[in-house]
């Protein structure tokens, strides 16, 4: 399986204190045992498609055990057919 890159933007709605059920989602990530970095506005995760997904579902159900009664899921998926997708093929020139 080739790896992928997910970015994953947990959005709490009409919560009076949206923070602590994002870092509850972000907490998931940070044990999933995936290549993972924390943004300002979304988590980017690399790992198989597969493993991402479950990890995006185990975040999304994290924030609600935190409290949330609605959320909006911002995913992205970048793939590529027959080669590996890393976060430093993206970034390696600005660094």
């Amino acid at each position: 399986m080739n790896k992928v890159n997910l970015s994953l933007q947990v959005i709490p709605i009409n919560e009076a204190n949206a923070y602590p059920i994002i870092d509850k989602a972000i907490e998931i990530i940070q044990t999933s045992g995936l290549k993972y970095e924390v943004q300002p506005f979304a988590t980017i995760l690399e790992g198989t498609l597969e493993e991402v997904l479950a990890v995006a579902i185990a975040a999304k159900e994290a924030a609600l055990v935190a409290g949330a009664q609605e959320l909006v899921l911002n995913i992205q998926i970048h793939l590529k057919k027959d080669k590996d997708v890393s976060f430093e093929d993206k970034t390696v020139k600005f660094q």
